[in-house]
């Protein structure tokens, strides 16, 4: 069964219905530029409601001194979808030993090469490479052209992100055969407020594709 992240959670009752409906990760964004950001005192009120889901942090390019206070509010997984190298992943994860995830930006089988360059990360988050001029690296609700994964052989466990939604996640699994996949903006009423209905369909729709 297709393993499913639902990303971009600010309110508790959310977060406690996606964990309740299925979710298998909660992500939590801590970067300042995006509608869905989280405070750390309202993360750690928000762990509170994941129940079985496993929480996921959400960094962009963090220093080491953010790094160690999200650690310190109890996350298990950092995500990381900065424009962090190789080796400042690899260095990431010596520091706090959590399980890491590294976003690659997709908009031409060029991009998936990079891919094998980030040995330390335990999963990859492959996700539509922002706009031009975008002011943030993910939560565009753009997805790239999934025929590019057709002839991709994954170093790592992976994630399909970009553009996902309860009418078209189906398809994309079925196109890609990826074995996870990371929504945020698909399942939302507004830009940055999640919708239950939308939460329940879009697990519902993944988890029997």
């Amino acid at each position: 069964m297709t393993q499913v992240k639902i990303c971009g959670l600010t309110d508790p009752d959310l977060v406690r219905h996606a964990a309740q409906s299925g979710a298998d990760w909660i992500g939590f964004v801590f970067a300042e530029a995006s509608p869905r950001f989280v405070t750390e005192p309202a993360a750690a009120s928000l762990l509170m409601q994941v129940g079985p889901a496993r929480p996921v942090a959400l960094l962009v390019d963090p220093d080491d001194a953010q790094i160690d206070r999200i650690v310190g509010l109890g996350f298990p997984i950092l995500q990381l979808h900065g424009q962090e190298t190789p080796d400042r992943v690899a260095d990431i994860k010596a520091r706090t030993g959590k399980e890491i995830w590294k976003a690659i930006g997709v908009a031409e089988a060029d991009d998936l090469g990079r891919a094998g360059d980030y040995a330390a990360a335990d999963r990859l988050l492959i996700d539509a490479k922002p706009p031009k001029g975008a002011d943030r690296t993910g939560g565009h609700g753009l997805a790239f052209d999934w025929n590019l994964l057709s002839a991709w052989t994954a170093p790592r466990p992976w994630l399909l992100a970009g553009g996902l939604n309860p009418g078209n996640v189906a398809d994309a699994i079925r196109l890609t055969g990826a074995p996870a996949i990371d929504v945020s903006s698909g399942v939302e009423r507004r830009k940055g407020v999640k919708d239950r209905d939308l939460v329940s369909e879009f697990l519902g729709a993944a988890k029997h594709s």
